[in-house]
């Protein structure tokens, strides 16, 4: 059921992005998982909610269509997110990254721009890999580095993309790798 319930939400939020014209990125579980799903279906994680990367100047649009599909603006902990009108869950609501602009005061290296994306075969455009092993380097609570030992375990982050990462996470991403299971 959460899972049904997280894919409609994920269809809805895509839908209203792109008939309002705003640029976005799918990040967190969701990209992840239609990252791993390129290479194994079977290895796919779910997730409780929907992470998605937008411009700041585009929040009022944003804002407009979130309203359209019945979701209401929210703030909790000084994250900016969207929740269902009828059951205002912030477990389960529409977490918004802002494009350019560091995630938290202490990390050193902003979120990627939406361009930075990649439209997958289900037409949502998904943070591309590179962007998106930065995004959870940089994070690294628990579940970004579960996230990033998904993507090691079906060899989606290879060489090149390791070659590419700052020094700072590249370390990370070392650690994970050497306690990886």
């Amino acid at each position: 059921m959460a899972v049904h319930r997280v894919e409609k939400l994920l269809r809805k939020v895509a839908k209203a992005m792109e008939k309002a014209r705003v640029p976005y990125a799918v990040v967190g579980g969701n990209a992840v998982a239609a990252w791993v799903a390129t290479v194994d279906e079977g290895a796919v994680r779910a997730t409780k909610d929907v992470d998605i990367l937008v411009r700041r100047a585009d929040l009022g649009r944003v804002s407009e269509a979130m309203r359209g599909i019945g979701l209401m603006s929210a703030e909790v902990l000084g994250v900016t997110m969207f929740v269902d009108r009828q059951r205002p869950n912030p477990r389960t609501g529409v977490y918004v990254v802002f494009a350019n602009e560091l995630i938290r005061p202490h990390y050193a290296h902003p979120a990627p721009d939406p361009d930075d994306t990649v439209q997958m075969s289900e037409g949502l455009h998904i943070v591309d890999l590179p962007a998106l092993v930065r995004m959870k380097l940089l994070s690294f609570r628990r579940v970004d580095q579960v996230h990033i030992e998904d993507m090691l375990s079906v060899d989606l982050i290879d060489a090149a993309l390791v070659n590419s990462l700052p020094d700072d996470l590249r370390a990370r991403l070392v650690e994970i790798q050497e306690t990886m299971e």
